[in-house]
């Protein structure tokens, strides 16, 4: 448990100097564009290089020490920052430049995030998997609290450039924890015991194994159903708070820190109490409320109103962040974790990348212009979203939300879903199966 917590501090230094600077790149592409396609289409090629690397840097996490492999995606983020901050500094950044370097950014971010989780079950006792995984939670939301507030004060007021080196800073504390520490290797465990898997059934091994069970099969599914409407609804959330305040960075940076603050403390909140004794319930409840509240989010009108709905809608998000993984992590051997967690993420990244680009066409091209004083959905939505900039941005934000709200409590008629953790027993996990140090 101590590796894990110094890796766990330098990740929430790291983290708040990177989220400061997305937070000002997503205002500075606003300011340039206008376009809620154009800030899809960033998040879009963050996502674009995971779909095609996912399953090869599922088999590396299995293979390779896993420490450097994050040492390694740490510095491909500094080489990403530095080669923004050289551009901006010279005035030669345009949009269309970060979709390139996102792309890079994203491949090795997401080999960091596969090397990182599948190390958790190496690091910390079986009992703590979901405080351990609120913890993780905690690192994106702290910096939620600190990142938005001082990227939104530093921007308009002493540049992009300054946001810059304040994140270069942070990537050292990272750079540190991950140099003096020592994460554990499990032994490499292959499907067939002759390893004679060809390099096809090696990159679908994980998927495979998913499929082999049905309740690892129902995971999966159910966490598509609720990541489709909750990815398009989170890919229109900073174009509509930016469109009905005038794009008011100050306004974006104070509800997305209010977001922040209710993920902190429901990330210390499941640490404490350790979340449901089954953590199915965890996960669906947390959909239900998660989605009830973001509906608020989107209905609401004014700042207090934003700020509320956003706090309470992301206390709920480590619940069923956490409870999910750790279901995950109980029920599969550690060193299949890198290849088997690679499939479930890569059904994630797949539709962490097209959502951006539906919202986006739905938003700028069916939706605003529908609700528009003259469009065909003004008569019959008008009354509730208004007519004016960001109504159409926001009927399709709740319409998502909603869904969100159904595929929780349709996870509750699914047997197969419902009783997971009956029908795979934790006890597939011995405490220290597979680990070499």
């Amino acid at each position: 448990m101590r590796t894990f917590l110094i890796i766990w501090l330098g990740q929430i230094v790291s983290t708040i100097g990177s989220f400061m600077t997305v937070f000002a790149l997503t205002i500075w592409v606003w300011d340039q564009t206008g376009s809620a396609t154009a800030l899809a289409l960033v998040g879009f090629f963050a996502q674009l290089p995971k779909m095609l690397i996912t399953t090869f840097a599922g088999i590396a996490v299995d293979r390779f020490n896993r420490r450097l492999l994050m040492i390694v995606a740490e510095v491909v983020a500094v080489l990403c920052t530095l080669a923004i901050a050289i551009l901006y500094l010279n005035q030669q950044l345009q949009v269309w430049h970060l979709y390139i370097i996102v792309l890079l950014y994203g491949g090795f971010g997401q080999l960091q995030v596969l090397a990182y989780s599948a190390s958790i079950s190496l690091l910390v006792p079986k009992a703590k998997f979901t405080r351990a995984e609120s913890l993780g939670a905690a690192v994106n939301y702290s910096a939620a609290i600190f990142a938005p507030a001082l990227a939104g004060f530093i921007y308009p007021r002493l540049g992009m450039q300054s946001i810059f080196w304040i994140d270069l800073t942070t990537f050292i504390a990272a750079f540190i924890t991950l140099i003096i520490v020592k994460i554990p290797q499990p032994t490499v465990q292959e499907f067939n015991s002759d390893n004679t898997e060809s390099l096809w059934q090696k990159l679908t091994f994980g998927f495979r194994y998913i499929w082999a069970n049905p309740s690892l099969t129902a995971m999966a599914i159910a966490f598509t159903l609720f990541a489709i409407p909750n990815d398009i609804s989170k890919a229109l959330y900073s174009p509509m708070i930016l469109a009905r305040t005038g794009g008011s960075s100050e306004i974006l940076g104070t509800v997305t820190t209010a977001a922040g603050i209710g993920g902190v403390i429901g990330a210390i909140v499941l640490s404490i109490w350790g979340g449901f004794q089954r953590r199915i319930h965890g996960m669906l409840i947390g959909f239900i409320g998660h989605g009830i509240f973001r509906t608020m989010l989107g209905l609401g009108q004014t700042l207090p109103v934003w700020m509320v709905a956003h706090f309470c809608s992301s206390t709920l998000i480590p619940l069923f962040y956490s409870s999910s993984n750790a279901i995950w992590y109980a029920t599969i051997p550690p060193g299949l974790q890198g290849r088997v967690l690679a499939a479930d993420q890569l059904i994630g990244v797949t539709v962490a990348a097209i959502t951006p680009l539906i919202a986006g066409f739905l938003a700028d091209r069916v939706f605003e212009p529908a609700m528009r004083p003259t469009g065909i959905l003004a008569p019959i939505f008008g009354n509730i979203f208004g007519t004016g900039t960001g109504a159409g941005m926001t009927l399709l934000f709740v319409s998502m939300t909603i869904c969100t709200v159904l595929v929780g409590i349709f996870g509750y008629t699914w047997r197969a879903l419902r009783k997971v953790e009956d029908l795979i027993p934790d006890n597939k996990l011995p405490e220290n199966s597979g680990v070499v140090d």
